[in-house]
């Protein structure tokens, strides 16, 4: 076992609840002669296999607390715990492999590779975690076959339209089984119908993968078909 699977380790192996842990976490911005402050004291704790959506408007600081959770950032004060470990205890390298291995994420805007096709996009986080080839390329086909996109896998994302982008966002969140899915306003750039596939999807994908899904949606109709729903407002929550 190398340093940096030992560093690792005891949150992969940690059976402890809660999944995720804020505590009194705060998160402010430098704008110029300016600070914006964006979460002023959040407290949460989620457990394995639990659907919460964070609801609030534009602003309300929704991404940012996404962003805390899933260690793509740290927060000024207060700490995030994932599966027993303080987030602030990792190193870069480590925070990097706990993103890729334990956490998905699905953005509004897809963020895929423009250059790859559909296939190669999925495929690419797990050849990331030195998954064997043949094991990461049959886990990308048959996670685009799962979403829908079975016949479409070598199109790139130009040749794709937004909800089938989408899809495949999706496949390569799930692609290296993590723990944890974050979907960031997944629907923000659909319509309607649409929307509602894609939500439906996630919904069903959960379940079958027993994962830990938080949404984060100022669609309130959609926030009130989650398990438990926070509200966000001028970095409080309600």
């Amino acid at each position: 076992m190398n340093s940096l699977t030992a560093e690792i380790a005891p949150i992969i192996a940690a059976q402890s609840n809660p999944i995720v842990r804020a505590e009194n976490v705060r998160k402010a911005y430098i704008m110029g002669a300016n600070t914006l402050e964006v979460l002023r004291g959040i407290n949460l704790s989620v457990q394995p296999g639990e659907f919460l959506a964070l609801c609030g408007a534009s602003g309300a600081g929704k991404s940012t607390l996404l962003h805390l959770l899933g260690g793509l950032d740290l927060p000024n004060s207060g700490d995030i715990y994932f599966e027993g470990k303080n987030l602030r205890h990792l190193s870069n390298q480590a925070l990097s492999q706990l993103r890729n291995t334990r956490v998905g994420f699905v953005f509004q805007a897809y963020h895929l590779l423009p250059e790859l096709s559909a296939f190669e996009n999925v495929a690419l986080p797990a050849r990331m975690a030195r998954t064997p080839v043949a094991q990461a390329e049959s886990a990308a086909r048959d996670l685009l076959q799962r979403v829908g996109l079975g016949q479409r896998i070598h199109h790139h994302p130009y040749e794709l339209s937004g909800g089938e982008q989408q899809r495949v966002a999706i496949a390569r969140a799930l692609i290296n089984q993590p723990a944890l899915v974050l979907a960031d306003e997944p629907t923000g750039n659909l319509d309607s119908h649409t929307g509602e596939e894609i939500f439906q999807l996630l919904c069903a994908l959960r379940q079958e993968r027993n994962v830990t899904l938080i949404i984060a949606t100022h669609d309130r109709q959609f926030a009130a078909r989650a398990q438990r729903v926070i509200e966000l407002a001028d970095g409080l929550q309600h």
